[in-house]
């Protein structure tokens, strides 16, 4: 009886220490949900100090590395652990994570299935792993339809009750686009922890993807996370990135309390940053970025060069702008580099000669990244606009013509700045083709025909082919039909202009020439070159033979003759 008391004893002790490891894991996975890593990763590794075999300890490790955005380390902390427990599942798992990170996505699928297939498909903490992987939004390489079909399993384990699961679930489907599915998702875990403030914000996060329209729902979701569990900071952040352009006081608000309930890791020390940027306080954001950085040793947050970037580039002052973008896009991994970094820095290179192309190809990315057709035009016209304050007037109609292609109803502005870009350069055939697209969309605006004419009487300098004439008839017909002739007045004169002269020079026609006359004086009586133009023709007979000057007594350099016609219109912006 002695013997087996101290058998009882011992599986007594066995069970408590057990219990106490179990606590301490739930404990690191706390600190997890709270998306507090650096606590996450200091409880993990005490617990593998104490028990470097805990193969649960080493993957939540890995998993806080990740959260810190240390790749490297997730990585070799897996890699170490898998010398010593080659079949370990979840580790497998936890490498196939980091695979999709680095981009392979084929040794990832390959690493998943091994790990479901060690364990048989029945283990929850396996499956989410391999879920999780592919769900995170992070991971831009995750396989939406594979982790629904992981978590799925999952959840009809016998003995399952985590509602990690189904908020990893959701998470999943609204990545595969499917909003309904997600938010029955999220309720499933509200079912299992009412309190499970993660839930209730990405419901609400589901109801933001729809737009403003849906602000009293997802508002009402937000309000309702924050109240359930005060210590979620992610609910925080979220606001903060909300208000960050739109009302700079309240996002500084929402990031204290988020920072109240966050470590102090590199990350947070970005917030401060950018907060100081929002505000427009651009000199103390650098200031802060840099302490950042010169505290943050070997896990400096990337976003705190891209921070001074944009900081010093308000600042005008481009050489440090350049600088600081260039060592943002060089430590910052190429799936968080968004599409206004690109464009922003694209603009940015322009300014140094010899980085056109550079700049090109980094714009070109932003528009084929960003789906929000407003942002791709926006990146797409400061490219134009930084081509035209150099005067490269056909490199911004390039960039102009490409608005037209994105935006799916483009404005007579829009064909405007392609059009005249292109006039402006010379480039009279590309003029032409941007403004017939322009009288195909508006037909009964007289401004596209003028400025057809314009680019045709560039081409036919002499006027002897009358390329200009349909065009510049069709803008008469619209203007004089005008019931608001201010409006046409710019393109009225300027097509009469152009038949003033050429009825005077090349039909020879007198008459026609002072009508066309008389009808833009009528409109304009003040114009010094009309009156002019009137009094010339008025004198003159365009047939009449080039007078001959008299003998001169004593030989003399002959002085050359002209002859004073009507000046063509020159352009006008309209």
């Amino acid at each position: 009886m002695k013997k087996l008391k101290t058998g009882l004893l011992f599986f007594v002790a066995l069970f408590t220490c057990n219990m106490l490891m179990a606590q301490s894991i739930d404990d690191g996975k706390r600190f997890i949900y709270y998306e507090r890593y650096k606590s996450a990763k200091d409880a993990f590794q005490k617990m593998l100090s104490a028990n470097p075999n805990n193969e649960e300890a080493a993957y939540w490790l890995g998993q806080a590395e990740i959260g810190l955005e240390n790749i490297p380390a997730a990585k070799a902390l897996y890699q170490s652990k898998l010398q010593a427990s080659p079949n370990s599942a979840l580790l497998i798992a936890g490498m196939g994570h980091v695979a999709l990170l680095e981009g392979d996505k084929a040794d990832a699928k390959s690493r998943f299935e091994t790990a479901v297939s060690l364990s048989q498909g029945k283990s929850i903490p396996v499956l989410n792993a391999v879920g999780f992987a592919n769900a995170n939004p992070d991971s831009k390489n995750g396989d939406a339809v594979y982790a629904i079909d992981q978590l799925k399993k999952a959840t009809m384990i016998k003995g399952f009750k985590d509602p990690d699961v189904y908020a990893n679930l959701g998470d999943a489907y609204r990545k595969f686009a499917d909003g309904g599915n997600a938010i029955q998702a999220y309720e499933q875990a509200l079912k299992l922890n009412p309190k499970y403030a993660r839930a209730t914000y990405r419901i609400g996060k589901v109801y933001q993807t729809q737009g403003r329209g849906q602000e009293e729902i997802y508002m009402r979701y937000f309000n309702e996370a924050m109240a359930k569990d005060p210590a979620y900071a992610p609910s925080y952040t979220n606001l903060f990135d909300y208000y960050y352009n739109t009302d700079v006081p309240k996002a500084a608000t929402f990031l204290e309390k988020a920072l109240s309930n966050s470590d102090d890791d590199p990350k947070a020390c970005y917030y401060r940053a950018s907060v100081k940027y929002a505000q427009g306080l651009f000199n103390e954001a650098i200031t802060k970025a840099s302490e950042c950085i010169s505290t943050g040793g070997t896990t400096v947050y990337a976003n705190l060069y891209g921070i001074k970037g944009y900081a010093y580039n308000k600042l005008n002052d481009t050489a440090n702008a350049k600088a600081a973008f260039e060592e943002y896009f060089t430590k910052q991994k190429e799936d968080k580099i968004g599409s206004g970094d690109y464009a922003t820095y694209a603009t940015l290179l322009l300014k140094f000669p010899g980085n056109e192309d550079k700049a090109a190809a980094l714009v070109d990315k932003a528009v084929t990244l960003d789906s929000v057709e407003a942002n791709k035009v926006s990146y797409l016209k400061a490219m134009a606009v930084a081509y035209e304050s150099q005067k490269r007037y056909k490199e911004s109609g390039d960039w102009y013509n490409k608005v037209l292609a994105v935006k799916k109803n483009p404005s007579n502005v829009d064909l405007y700045n392609a059009g005249y870009g292109y006039f402006r350069a010379g480039d009279y055939p590309g003029s032409i083709a941007v403004f017939n697209k322009y009288t195909e969309k508006y037909p009964e605006d007289a401004f596209g025909y003028y400025m057809i004419g314009k680019a045709n009487a560039a081409i036919d300098t002499t006027g002897t082919l009358g390329l200009a004439i349909p065009a510049y008839e069709k803008s008469v017909a619209l203007g004089e039909a005008a019931t608001d002739k201010a409006k046409v007045k710019n393109q009225l004169i300027g097509s009469y202009k152009y038949f003033i002269e050429y009825y005077y020079n090349v039909k020879k026609d007198k008459n026609k020439a002072l009508e066309y006359v008389d009808k833009a004086l009528l409109i304009d009586p003040a114009d010094t070159q009309l009156i002019q133009n009137k009094e010339f023709i008025s004198q003159n007979d365009p047939n009449a033979p080039p007078k001959k000057a008299a003998a001169p007594k004593t030989p003399v350099k002959p002085k050359a003759t002209t002859t004073k016609v009507p000046a063509k219109a020159t352009p006008k912006k309209k």
